[in-house]
């Protein structure tokens, strides 16, 4: 199943998410320590140059295990997410158009 995430910041965590991206960067790279496949995603800017947020889109093979995926995020546990929102993509979704994917 694939899936796009978006999680919204709380503002005022720029320290804090300057000090969580390299454990962010390594939970994606793992795709979950394996449970996942991250295919993309991106830092969310404002008009002012303000990082508000992240997306990714996320191949799982339940929404169980994409939410875990979520939720073990050093982002979401160091509280830097706000909110989250996590769509499920058509089936035909074609990821395979996206390469290299972010997971090893």
């Amino acid at each position: 199943m694939f899936f796009l995430m978006r999680c919204d910041h709380h503002p005022g965590m720029e320290a804090t998410r300057d000090r969580l991206r390299p454990a962010h960067r390594d939970w994606n790279r793992s795709g979950a320590e394996g449970r996942v496949s991250v295919i993309h995603g991106s830092a969310l800017w404002d008009d002012a140059s303000v990082a508000i947020g992240h997306w990714g889109l996320i191949e799982a093979p339940s929404v169980e295990e994409a939410r875990r995926y979520i939720d073990g995020d050093p982002f979401v546990t160091g509280g830097v997410v706000a909110a989250i929102t996590l769509t499920r993509l058509a089936d035909s979704f074609a990821a395979d158009r996206i390469s290299p994917r972010l997971t090893v």
